[in-house]
C-alpha cells in the first residue's frame, strides 16, 4: 500500500519541490544507495541526449531572440537621438525622465527582493518540517486510503490535490478523532506551501520583469547620456584638455576647500562656472516661496529655486540606506561631514540640485568625486562612484544621471565604514564649510522634485 502510494504522489510533485511532502518518494524497492549498471548508465545517457539537444536548440533560439530585440532597441534608439537633434531642452527632459524611471525600478527590485527573503526563509522551513515527519505523512495518507476503502483519487497529481483529498476526508468525517488532529495540522502545512510557492512565483515573476526593464532603461540612458556628452564636447572643444589639467591640479592640493578654491581660479571652464553662478542670483520666489514650475523648465541654464530656498525638497543622489550621518562619528576620532548611503551595484547616480560642474574626477581617498558650484556660495560634494558622465563647466538639472555605482566601495573606509556594498558620500557646503544637508532633504516622496 505504501509504494502504491509513493508511486501516486511521486506523479505530482514537481521537479522543485524535492522536499518531502516528497513523502511518499522514497519507495522500498529503490533504495537510495543503489547504484546503477553500466549497461543503465549508457541507456539513461542515450534517452536523455535528445533532450539535451533540444534544450541547447532552446537556449540558442532565446539567445537569438534577445540580440533580435537588442538590435531593434538600438535603431529605435538612433531615431530618437536623430529626432531630439540639438534640442538641449527636450534631452534634458528625456534624460531626466529616463533616469527617473532607472531609479523607480532600482526601488521596486529592492522592495521586491526584500518581500522574497522571508518568504523564501518561510518556505525553507516548511519543507525542513515536512521532510523530518516524512514518515508519518505515509502512515496518515495510508490511513486515510484505508478509512475510504478505496485507492487514492486519479486527479492526485499535484499538492494541491493531496491538500483537497485531505479536507474532504475531514469534512466528511472519514478519520477518527486523533488521525484527524494529524492531517489537519498536514493540510495546514501543505496549504501554507502552496499559497507560499503561489506567492513567491509571482514576486519573482515581477521581479524578472523589472530587471528586464532596467536593463532596457540602462541601455537607453547610457545612449542619451553619450548624445550629451557629444554635443557638450562640441561646444566645449577642449573640454578634454580641461578634464586632465584638473586632475593634475587636484593633486597639489590637501583637502576639498584648497580644490575647489584651486578649481574655480585656474581651471578656466571651473571659473567660469562659479563665475556664472555668481552672477545668477537667487531665482524670484513665489509669495516668499520656491516657483517649483521653474523645474519643470528643461531648457533652464540657472538654477530653478535658489539652493538656500530649496529646504524639504531634495531627494538622495542615489537609491541606498543611509549608514553614517551628518555629525556622527566618522570611525577614525573625528566627525563626518557628510551622509554615507550604502547603495547597489551598479545604482544610477542623478544630481539632488541644479548647479555647474565644477571638478569631476579622482581626488584622494574619495574616488571618483564630482562638485557641483550650486550658487549663492553653495557647493555639493559627491563621492564614491566609479564612472563619472559629466564634464567640469557643464549645467546639469535635478534629477540628471551624472555617474554610476561601481560592485564596490571606492571611497576610503574613513566614509564607507566596513560596508561591502559600494557606498556614496554626499556633503554640502556654505563658503568653503560643511553643512548639515538633512534640512534640504525631502521628508517624503510626494515633496521631492526630480526636474
Amino acid at each position: 500500500m505504501v509504494s502504491y502510494l509513493g508511486a501516486a504522489c511521486r506523479s505530482w510533485l514537481p521537479a522543485s519541490l524535492p522536499l518531502s511532502i516528497a513523502l511518499l518518494v522514497a519507495s522500498p524497492q529503490a533504495p537510495a544507495h543503489a547504484q546503477a549498471t553500466p549497461s543503465e548508465q549508457q541507456a539513461a545517457v542515450t534517452t536523455t541526449s535528445p533532450d539535451a539537444i533540444k534544450e541547447r536548440e532552446q537556449e540558442l533560439e532565446a539567445a537569438r531572440e534577445q540580440q533580435r530585440k537588442a538590435t531593434e532597441l538600438q535603431e529605435k534608439l538612433k531615431a530618437d537621438i536623430a529626432a531630439i537633434g540639438q534640442d538641449r531642452s527636450k534631452l534634458n527632459q528625456q534624460l531626466i525622465d529616463i533616469a527617473g524611471q532607472v531609479r523607480g525600478v532600482e526601488t521596486r527590485i529592492a522592495d521586491a527582493e526584500a518581500r522574497l527573503q522571508p518568504l523564501d526563509g518561510r518556505e525553507r522551513e516548511i519543507r525542513a518540517s515536512l521532510d523530518s515527519r516524512r514518515a508519518e505523512i505515509v502512515e496518515v495518507l495510508a490511513a486515510l486510503q484505508r478509512a475510504g476503502r478505496r485507492t487514492p483519487p486519479a486527479l492526485l497529481v499535484r499538492p494541491e490535490d493531496a491538500l483537497q483529498s485531505l479536507r474532504t476526508a475531514m469534512l466528511l468525517g472519514a478519520v477518527v478523532p486523533e488521525l484527524r488532529g494529524r492531517a489537519e495540522k498536514l493540510a495546514t502545512d501543505l496549504g501554507e506551501l502552496v499559497a507560499l510557492r503561489k506567492t513567491i512565483s509571482t514576486e519573482r515573476d515581477a521581479l524578472a520583469q523589472d530587471r528586464d526593464k532596467l536593463r532596457e532603461d540602462q541601455t537607453r540612458l547610457t545612449a542619451l547620456v553619450d548624445e550629451r556628452q557629444r554635443q557638450q564636447a562640441a561646444a566645449e572643444k577642449d573640454m578634454e584638455a580641461e578634464g586632465t589639467r584638473a586632475i593634475a591640479l587636484s593633486k597639489q592640493v590637501g583637502d576639498l576647500q584648497g580644490l575647489i578654491a584651486k578649481m574655480e581660479q585656474d581651471l578656466k571652464s571651473a571659473a567660469k562656472a562659479a563665475a556664472t553662478a555668481n552672477l545668477q542670483g537667487a531665482p524670484a520666489t513665489v509669495n516668499g516661496k520656491p516657483n517649483l514650475d521653474a523645474f519643470k523648465n528643461p531648457a533652464r541654464s540657472s538654477p530653478a529655486v535658489a539652493f538656500a530656498s530649496a529646504r524639504g525638497l531634495f531627494s538622495y543622489p542615489v537609491n541606498g540606506t543611509k549608514i553614517r550621518d551628518f555629525g556622527g562619528s566618522d570611525g577614525a576620532g573625528g566627525l563626518q561631514k557628510g551622509i554615507s548611503l550604502a547603495a547597489k551595484a551598479g545604482a544610477q547616480v542623478t544630481t539632488p540640485c541644479d548647479g555647474w560642474v565644477v571638478y569631476a574626477g579622482p581626488f584622494r581617498s574619495y574616488g571618483q568625486l564630482l562638485i557641483l558650484n550650486a550658487g549663492g556660495g553653495y557647493h555639493v560634494l559627491i563621492a564614491g562612484m566609479e564612472r563619472i558622465s559629466v564634464n567640469i563647466g557643464q549645467f546639469v538639472l535635478t534629477g540628471e544621471p551624472v555617474a554610476t555605482m561601481g560592485s564596490t566601495s571606492q571611497v576610503a573606509s574613513i566614509l564607507a565604514t566596513n560596508a561591502s556594498q559600494p557606498v556614496l558620500y554626499v556633503e554640502f557646503r556654505k563658503d568653503g564649510t560643511p553643512i548639515d544637508p538633512g534640512p534640504w532633504w525631502a521628508a517624503n516622496e510626494g515633496e521631492k522634485v526630480r526636474g
